[in-house]
């Protein structure tokens, strides 16, 4: 079962002091590219929070917002020295009167003054809060992955259908393919004959000219490797994990096969069958850009 890398999921909770929102969003990319959008409170959480978004989603573009809203009273985290503020507001002032200029940001002087403000201790995520918030992240998480989950399986079933067209025309190939070098060896005596005349020419060795130019126009070979790709395309397809690169590489392979046959066809049925399975390939690769 392959999974989608674009996913979507959201998750609230609620403690003591806190409304908690925690939502995920993941869209494709080659590696895991995590950006974290975290309230103050969590900073000393980030690497923990990290290393738990990308042992689950693997890889992806992937986004996180955690909220939390407060809902009651909360200990003020910084005090303010009254003493040393009144001391630089009286002096601002008086410098302010000596020079005839206006009071006017004489009080945010003075508050952001050296030692006026003063934090009350570090700021730290409570225990219960950070549970709360675990939990959540966890959750939408477990939505995101089930989404990207049910949006594989569309893409599963996709790619399925595509590998299906190109064995199709696989099947359509194999079937003229004999006829199709009984026809080049009939093409090219004809011309022969038609150029020299029936006695014009060394017979055996025109027969050993074709057979030679005509072993290079062999594609059983090929047809063998590409129905081994396409097998092993839908065998990996089923399995429990997601494949995606693994089906990449091997969408590569396919077409490298679909191309060598392509080279040597020299047939115009089997050209107009070559051409409709690269167009079958091309929605693969696009469909595997998004695969997990």
């Amino acid at each position: 079962m392959i999974k989608s890398m674009t996913g979507f999921g959201l998750a609230v909770s609620n403690s003591a002091d806190f409304n908690i929102s925690v939502e995920v969003r993941s869209l494709n990319s080659k590696f895991m590219d995590l950006n974290l959008k975290l309230p103050r409170l969590l900073s000393e959480k980030e690497v923990e929070i990290r290393n738990l978004i990308a042992d689950r989603l693997e890889r992806g573009k992937v986004s996180l917002a955690i909220e939390l809203t407060p809902t009651g009273k909360h200990e003020l985290k910084v005090r303010y020295n009254e003493a040393l503020f009144i001391a630089y507001y009286t002096e601002l002032k008086k410098l302010a009167d000596k020079t005839m200029a206006t009071y006017d940001g004489l009080f945010e002087l003075a508050l952001n003054s050296p030692d006026v403000t003063q934090s009350t201790g570090k700021e730290e995520v409570p225990a219960e809060v950070w549970e709360k918030v675990l939990g959540a992240i966890v959750d939408a998480v477990r939505k995101c992955d089930q989404f990207r989950s049910a949006e594989g399986n569309a893409t599963g079933e996709k790619l399925a259908a595509y590998i299906k067209g190109i064995e199709k025309s696989l099947k359509f190939i194999e079937s003229v393919d004999g006829g199709r070098v009984e026809k080049i060896r009939a093409r090219i005596k004809g011309s022969i004959v038609e150029f020299f005349g029936a006695e014009g020419y060394d017979a055996n060795r025109l027969e050993q000219e074709i057979i030679f130019y005509i072993e290079k126009l062999d594609i059983s070979e090929e047809i063998v490797r590409l129905r081994t790709h396409l097998d092993y395309f839908t065998k990996l397809l089923a399995e429990p994990q997601s494949n995606g690169k693994k089906l990449g590489f091997l969408a590569q392979e396919i077409g490298r096969e679909i191309n060598t046959i392509g080279s040597k066809a020299n047939d115009a049925p089997m050209q107009k069958e070559v051409v409709q399975m690269k167009d079958e390939l091309e929605k693969i690769k696009e469909q595997l850009n998004n695969v997990l």
